[in-house]
Formats: structure tokens, sequence, C-alpha cells
């Protein structure tokens, strides 16, 4: 049964699916017992300060550094800006579009401590894609690095964008420098939505799911204290996006839990990166098997010998890889897999509880088990679906595919897994139509809308193929129409066109041309013989 909800509007509860296809939630661990009304950001920033004080260093940026303190005075200006001039009212949908820099986690935190929910995207979307989540997820505005502004503007219907980092007039540093330092943050219950997370589906059309106060604070008593196991004086840095929820969690609300530092970069290479962490002396890495096979590459290891804990998610982590990394600078890769639809990591093992090749346990607070297709748990070394209950799980957005993810109160990830007789978990593939390329999530049918809208493309099928450096890339079958010239320069031309469609990390990285696509009598793309044979000529 949900709490009296502080939102006034509506429209997260409203487009809850119903409890009965909700996963069963667990909560077996004390920390996990949280109080009915909670506000995560209060929780995270004034809690923390109430704990050890304001003079902390909290978010290390490029251009711009803030204490606890610090941060708590731009927040709750930020939080008067949201509420006194852009009236925005607690249960409103706020989208986030910006780099992992100190201003985008600040405007996180003050739509939270307003009542709002957040919806932060990807730096990489374009108009298409932004109008998507826009229509899914009805924000009321868009705080927006100028940098991101010109896609936002070209959304239709529009909407309004108050803009940050640059000297316009009226944008936010301005409008926040007038406000308040003190704001009385929303007395949220922990049942309230306060993130939509997006998440691209495998039928083309995304997801939006829907995580509570409650669920952002589970994953840092979760699997970052048990796992992670960060201290006051750490000092986090990684490379996913603030839009992921794995960067979220690994980057701001981890070690917001516990008082610690984090350096954000804007632009995070291999090489930015590695010289972050020397320059800050950064102590826990949050990052994906592709930028730990890059600094083994690098040969510039001394650079991160200040790092104690390194965390890797996103895709499979390679057994050689931990090994030549730990062989390197005898770190021990803390390996995990998480997911959207769960917040964060589920599956995890450290130090002396890894063996390279697994992912890992069920991280505490989680069950996790190895299901045939009816829902009936499989025995220990034999392949099937992965579910997974704990105290975090899947609500989509008003979507009917809650139905396919949520089965028996189980969450069913679309990952192929075995279990061995010791609680290990081992990773075979994806059961579904989903590539993971170097952390990202890319469904097929969404590459090949983008695709077909290109005039020479009459049809096309786009697969995940292996590949060394990234785990997975995305590769395009297409038949061009009568004509057309089948060349390397139709190729590049395809993929320049994709970039400037979608998200450029989406784009085909191989593609080949082809006479026509396998298909069953009934005309279903086989997509699976296209990835066994990548092509079929008649």
């Amino acid at each position: 049964m949900l709490s009296a909800s502080s939102h006034i509007d509506t429209f997260c509860r409203d487009n809850l699916p119903p409890e009965s296809q909700w996963p069963e939630f667990l909560t077996d661990l004390p920390e996990l017992c949280y109080p009915e009304r909670l506000n995560c950001a209060v929780e995270l920033l004034d809690g923390t300060i109430n704990r050890l004080g304001g003079d902390r260093p909290c978010l290390l940026g490029e251009s711009v550094s803030w204490t606890y303190a610090e941060l708590r005075r731009v927040v709750n200006r930020i939080a008067h800006v949201l509420v006194d001039d852009l009236g925005v009212q607690s249960g409103n949908r706020v989208m986030l579009r910006g780099f992992n820099d100190p201003w985008t986690v600040a405007c996180w935190l003050a739509v939270v401590k307003a009542g709002g929910v957040v919806v932060t995207t990807m730096p990489l979307l374009r108009s298409g894609e932004l109008t998507k989540l826009i229509d899914l997820t009805r924000p009321v505005v868009v705080l927006c690095d100028h940098r991101l502004r010109a896609e936002v503007d070209t959304v239709e219907p529009h909407i309004s964008v108050l803009e940050y980092g640059s000297d316009a007039q009226g944008n936010l540093e301005m409008l926040a420098d007038s406000k308040s330092e003190e704001f009385h943050a929303v007395d949220t219950a922990a049942d309230d939505v306060v993130l939509l997370a997006p998440t691209s589906g495998t039928t083309g059309v995304p997801k939006a799911t829907m995580h509570f106060h409650r669920d952002v604070l589970a994953t840092a008593d979760t699997f970052s204290k048990y796992l992670v196991k960060p201290k006051p004086d750490d000092v986090f840095i990684g490379s996913p996006p603030l839009a992921f929820t794995f960067g979220l969690g690994g980057l701001v609300i981890f070690p917001m839990r516990v008082g610690a530092a984090t350096v954000l970069i804007d632009k995070p290479s291999p090489s930015a990166l590695t010289g972050a962490i020397a320059r800050h002396g950064a102590t826990v890495l949050f990052t994906a098997p592709t930028a730990y096979k890059a600094m083994l590459r690098g040969q510039d290891l001394d650079l991160v010998k200040t790092l104690h804990r390194c965390v890797s998610a996103g895709e499979h982590l390679p057994a050689a890889i931990w090994q030549d990394f730990h062989d390197a600078t005898g770190i021990k890769l803390i390996d995990g897999i998480g997911g959207t639809e769960m917040l964060h990591v589920f599956i995890s093992a450290s130090d002396d509880d890894i063996r390279p090749g697994s992912t890992g346990r069920a991280v505490p607070g989680f069950r996790v088990e190895i299901h045939d297709e009816t829902g009936a748990p499989m025995p220990d070394g034999t392949p099937g679906q992965l579910a997974v209950k704990g105290p975090t799980g899947c609500r989509y957005l008003a979507d009917a595919r809650q139905l396919n993810y949520v089965r028996n109160g189980w969450n069913m990830t679309g990952d192929i897994y075995t279990r061995d007789a010791d609680g290990y978990f081992w990773y075979h593939g994806r059961s579904d139509d989903m590539i993971v390329s170097s952390g990202y999530n890319i469904g097929a049918p969404e590459v090949e809308g983008v695709l077909d809208t290109h005039p020479d493309v009459r049809e096309c099928a786009v697969v995940g193929l292996p590949d060394p450096e990234r785990g997975m890339i995305v590769h395009a079958s297409i038949v061009l129409k009568n004509g057309v010239a089948d060349d390397d320069e139709k190729k590049r031309e395809i993929q320049e066109f994709f970039k400037a469609t979608a998200a450029p990390y989406k784009y085909p990285r191989s593609i080949e041309f082809v006479s026509s696509l396998p298909r069953t009598e009934s005309g279903k793309l086989q997509r699976f013989r296209v990835r066994d044979g990548h092509s079929v000529v008649s």
C-alpha cells in the first residue's frame, strides 16, 4: 500500500503499473527499513552535513569545485528558481540536459528537494529521441547546459528551457544568485517517484523506469555499502554519464551517502580519466571494461596508483582483462551486473570473494535465481534466464512491457546465466535484441528505425556482433534500393546520416549490403540468421 503522496501533480502515481504487476520487493536488511517520509536529496546532502560537517570536499569539477556546504547553497538557490520563477510544483517532471559536472548534480538535487521528478538524458541524444522522451515523461521545463541547447530548441512542440553555463541574460546562474540560501525541502514520501530513468527498448520505443526516494538510498545501502565499502576520505571518479543509473549511483549517490568527494569530467576519455585520477588522487573508479582495456594499452598505469577500488559494469568483464589489470596494478576489479530497471548492481563480488570471469554472487538484500522459459528454477550449472528480487525493481511508466519484464514477482533481466554450486553467476549472453556495446544498451529495432529513413535503404536488419574492444558492436545488413551503388562510400554516407539523426554511440560500426534478408514464411525477420551468417544473399 502506497503512503500519502506529497505530489500536487499526480502524473507519476497515476501512471504506475498496477501493484499486482510489480515485482516482489525485499527489505530483509535493517538498513532498508526507511521512514515513511523521506526526501533522498535531503538525506544525501543535509543529512551528510549534519553527520560530518559541511567543509568536506564534495564535487570537484573542471571549472568549479564545491564543498558540501557550498553545494547546499547552490542547490537551495536552484530550488527557489524552480519553484519561484518557473512555477515547478511537487510531482512535476524536470528534464536535465547536461554533462558530468557539478551544475548537473546541483540541478538534480534541487529538483528532488523541490519535490520534482528528475528525467536525466544522455548528452548525445538528438531532437527526435528527445521528442519521444518528452512525449513519454511530459516535463514542464528543461534545465540545459548551453552546449546542448540546440537539439532541445528543435523539439516540437516547443518546451520551456533554462540554460546554464553561458553568459546569457537570465540564465540559471544569474537567477540563482539572487535567491536565498535557505530552502525548505518538500516532505516527500519514501515511495514517491523521484526519477524516471529512460532506457532503450528492444522494440525501438523508449521506456522509463519509475524509482522511488527509498530506491535511491537502497542502492547505496546494499551494493555500495557491502561491496564497494567507501569511506568519507575516498575520492570517486568515473566515466559513465549521470543519465545512466550506473553513473548516478557511482558518481553521486554512493560518495554522498558516506560524505566522500567526486571528480566530475565533462568528456572522460581514457587519457582524461587517468590524468584526472593522478591530479586528484582518486581512490574509487567506476567505468566499463572498455576503459580498463584502454588503460592497459596506454601503459600509463603509474597515473592510477592511488586507486584502491575499481568497479566494472555495463558489459561483461572477461577474465583475461581482470587478470591483466590485476597483474599490472594489484587491484582486484569489482565486476557487477545491474540495470536501469533495477537502478543499480545486484550481482557482484569484491576482494577475496572474486572469481575472475564470474559476475559474482547476489548482493546482500537481493535474491537471484536461474529460470527456464516457464519460470521454473533451473538446477545449478544449467543456463537459463536471470531472475532477480530485491529492494529495487521494475515499474515502467504506463507501458504494457511491464508484463514482459516482471513475471511472478521476479524481474527478468533478459540475460542468460548459469549459477554454480557456490552461488556464483556466470554470464552467457542476452536473450533479446538488446546490443550492449561499451556499456551502452542499444535496441536493434531502434537502430533499424533510423536506418529505414535513409532514402537509399529499402530494408535492414540490425544485430550485435562480438568485438574484442567493445564487447559487441552494432552490425547492419542493408538491402539498398534498385540502382544504388553498394560501395564503401555509401556505407560511410549511411553512417554519417545515422550520427546526424540519432545518438552517435548507436551507429552501425559494421555494415554489409545484401540482396535480401532472412525471414520466416509469415515474413518475420530472423535476426538470429543475420547474426549467425552476417548475410543471406540470393
